[in-house]
This record gives structure tokens, C-alpha cells and sequence, in this order.
């Protein structure tokens, strides 16, 4: 038990230096002007053109980093500071939510994956808390309500580790397009690049914390049945 809360403290430390790498990161190839001179929009909307995909919208949404491609809809979203922008960082971000719009197009099977289990994770985000909360409370008395919630979050532990190739396939498309283009010149490539993998690695420390969290419960489930 000891070592499951080292690597709970580990993962959300490893999450804060992420999270605070990647909007540093973010916040200075948001400096760098983009040679091409395009828009977030505007990057969006020409490699949506390049790879023949002519039925998605190019919006913006509200929110710091709120960028996201909406397969239902068929909309790339884009935050203002991409949308609006100029720069290295706007264009790496643009491309990578067009590159799902690609994955979604050419019938990637990990997003298909990722796609079938959103149902069911949005239904289980809503309870998990509290059937995993009663679960602890009622060990003794109710154990398979514990059981029940490991499940649960088994199966959001999962959608998160199908979600990596979902991230990095995206990332490469959206780099390996930039750079066919010549959209981006000598160093804007390698800081595209970097901008993207420190926005994966928000990806791999989640999929991780979720793991962790997952054999906390377990742990606790086993160690009620050692007793």
C-alpha cells in the first residue's frame, strides 16, 4: 500500500510539471511568428483542403487550450490564441486537430476504438466517484460495490491508454503534412515538434494516474480479502 501512494504522489507531480511545461512551452512558440504567415484558421482550413476533406468547419471555441476536433459535429474547434494567431505554436495545434478530422476520414481503427467507448466513459465520469466512495465505505459489508467500481474504472483506464496512438498519430500527420508543405522552415520544425510531444505527454501522465489510481482500489480490494 505504501508503494501505490509513492506513485499516486509521483504521477500528480510528474502531472504539474507537465501541465506547467506545456503552457510555457505553448505560451513561447506562441512568440514565434510562422514564416508562411498563416492563421490557426488558416492552416487548419488549407490541410483540410490538402487532404481532400471538404465537409468539416474550422471554429473557434472559448478557453485557454480548449482546441479539439468534434468527430459528431465534424468541426475543428480552435481556441482563440490559435485560431487568431501567427505563429509556430498555432500552426502545430491547428494541424494536430485536423489530423484527427484525417484519422476520422480514413476510418483510423484507435480512434474508432476511442470513439465506441465515449458512451460509456461519459456515463461512467457521472457515478465512478461515488460508487468507487461507497465501495470503500461499505468494504466490509457491501465488497461488490467495490468490485463493480474497479470495473468501471477499468474501462476508463483503458479509454485513456487508447487515446496515446490517438494523440501521437495525430501529431505525426500534422508534422509530416507541415513539413511536406513546407509550411514550416528549419527551426519552426523542431519546435513544432516539440510543442506537440510536451501536449502528448499530458496524455501518458493521465493514462498513467489513471493506472495508478486503478491498482490503489485494487489494492484495496485485495488486501480486504488477505484479511
Amino acid at each position: 500500500m505504501p508503494g501505490i501512494y509513492l506513485i499516486l504522489i509521483l504521477v500528480m507531480a510528474a502531472s504539474w510539471f507537465v501541465s506547467y511545461r506545456l503552457k510555457s512551452k505553448f505560451r513561447h512558440y506562441s512568440q514565434v511568428p510562422l514564416t508562411a504567415g498563416l492563421t490557426g484558421r488558416e492552416v487548419a482550413e488549407k490541410m483540410l483542403r490538402d487532404e481532400g476533406i471538404f465537409d468539416v468547419k474550422v471554429i473557434s471555441v472559448e478557453g485557454f487550450l480548449s482546441d479539439h476536433y468534434n468527430p459528431r459535429e465534424k468541426t475543428v474547434n480552435l481556441s482563440p490564441e490559435v485560431y487568431n494567431t501567427r505563429s509556430v505554436a498555432a500552426a502545430a495545434v491547428a494541424a494536430h486537430e485536423c489530423g484527427h478530422a484525417v484519422q476520422h476520414a480514413r476510418a483510423y481503427a484507435w480512434l474508432n476504438m476511442r470513439s465506441a467507448l465515449v458512451p460509456i466513459v461519459q456515463f461512467s465520469s457521472n457515478i465512478i466517484q461515488w460508487v468507487l466512495l461507497g465501495g470503500v465505505l461499505l468494504i466490509n459489508t457491501f465488497p461488490a460495490l467495490l468490485a463493480i467500481g474497479i470495473v468501471i474504472f477499468a474501462i476508463t483506464t483503458l479509454f485513456s491508454f487508447i487515446t496515446l496512438p490517438v494523440e501521437y498519430d495525430a501529431s505525426r500527420r500534422a508534422l509530416a503534412w507541415m513539413n511536406a508543405t513546407n509550411l514550416t522552415y528549419g527551426e519552426e520544425r523542431s519546435q513544432a515538434k516539440d510543442a506537440l510531444d510536451w501536449a502528448a505527454m499530458t496524455y501518458v501522465v493521465a493514462a498513467i494516474g489513471s493506472l495508478a489510481t486503478l491498482l490503489y482500489y485494487v489494492s484495496i480490494f485485495t488486501g480486504r480479502r488477505d484479511n
